[in-house]
């Protein structure tokens, strides 16, 4: 199923490659907040990818919260060949490849990070199979992507301009996946352990116009194959960033932009993990750990409901 343009995003990943730097502030972000995770984890990781390296913010951030000493070598790789020779200027060995094709072997890997690159992915569960593959047994994947509530506000302006200025909707926004269903496809694609968490960060901008600026520089733009192919009305974007400012705005008149980041971490199987023991196997009784009295079914409490 094609949902994204993948030539188009290579596209303008390249275009964005040169002065992306001073619009890497979401990639710094989640970067630095992938970096704390790999802290707390008790391992080392002799053979490391970040997959979807932009120009290289993954690498800086585990060097900065020294997250370095975990990682022997830490290979980088992106779809831009533009961002992937930017990138290589960190000392890292570096290559051009696509997600959803990926040049490894199995097992090659001890830890696969990716910095909010895959949500761009057509086959996404597909993807993450050939992460896990690439992973040896206990080795762990983590990752950010934008979560389902990405530029809300953004999408609900266009919308509801293009709605009425031209009396029918394309669509603007890229789709994201939920919390939900990122969990389900870690386990769907063999991953143990699986764990989903998001974030909400909330920039301002002081109109709507600057906004798509930063996502044009950040590479962040629509990429749906399904998207309008015409140039937009001048009146439809006018009009949107006059619902914008009406709905979304602070009490200092900037409006708000929403970006949900979903951290995914997961292992790969091995015999070594904790398993979830069968139904019925328990051999102490809960009341017994909590020191309080066993409260059967049906039986009558001072909390009851009492009969009407």
């Amino acid at each position: 199923m094609q949902i994204f343009d993948r030539g188009l995003i290579r596209q303008r990943r390249d275009r964005a490659a040169a002065d992306f730097g001073a619009n890497d502030f979401l990639m710094r972000e989640a970067a630095g907040r992938l970096a704390d995770r790999l802290l707390d984890m008790a391992r080392e990781f002799p053979r490391a990818l970040d997959l979807g390296c932009h120009t290289g913010q993954m690498a800086a951030a585990v060097r900065e919260v020294g997250a370095d000493r975990k990682i022997g070598t830490l290979f980088q790789s992106d779809v831009s060949s533009r961002m992937a020779a930017a990138a290589r200027g960190n000392g890292k060995p570096t290559l051009c490849s696509d997600e959803e094709f990926l040049p490894l072997a199995d097992g090659s890997l001890d830890l696969v990070l990716s910095n909010l690159s895959l949500h761009w992915v057509n086959d996404l569960p597909g993807a993450l199979a050939q992460i896990r593959r690439a992973i040896t047994p206990d080795g762990l994947f983590l990752a950010t992507i934008f979560g389902g509530e990405t530029l809300r506000e953004l999408r609900t302006a266009l919308l509801e301009a293009e709605a009425e200025t031209t009396g029918g909707v394309a669509p603007r926004v890229s789709p994201f996946t939920d919390v939900r269903d990122a969990g389900n496809l870690l386990t769907r694609a063999g991953f143990a352990l699986p764990v989903v968490d998001a974030d909400m960060i909330k920039v301002t901008y002081g109109d709507m116009f600057k906004l798509m600026a930063d996502l044009r520089a950040m590479a962040e733009t629509n990429a749906v194959i399904e998207r309008r192919k015409v140039p937009t009305r001048r009146a439809t974007f006018l009009r949107a960033a006059e619902i914008y400012a009406e709905h979304f705005s602070d009490p200092r008149g900037r409006l708000t932009a929403t970006f949900q980041i979903i951290t995914l971490t997961a292992w790969v199987p091995h015999t070594s993990q904790p398993k979830a023991l069968r139904p019925g196997s328990a051999t102490a009784r809960l009341a017994d750990v909590l020191q309080t009295k066993e409260v059967g079914l049906g039986e009558i409490t001072p909390f009851s409901k009492k009969p009407s």
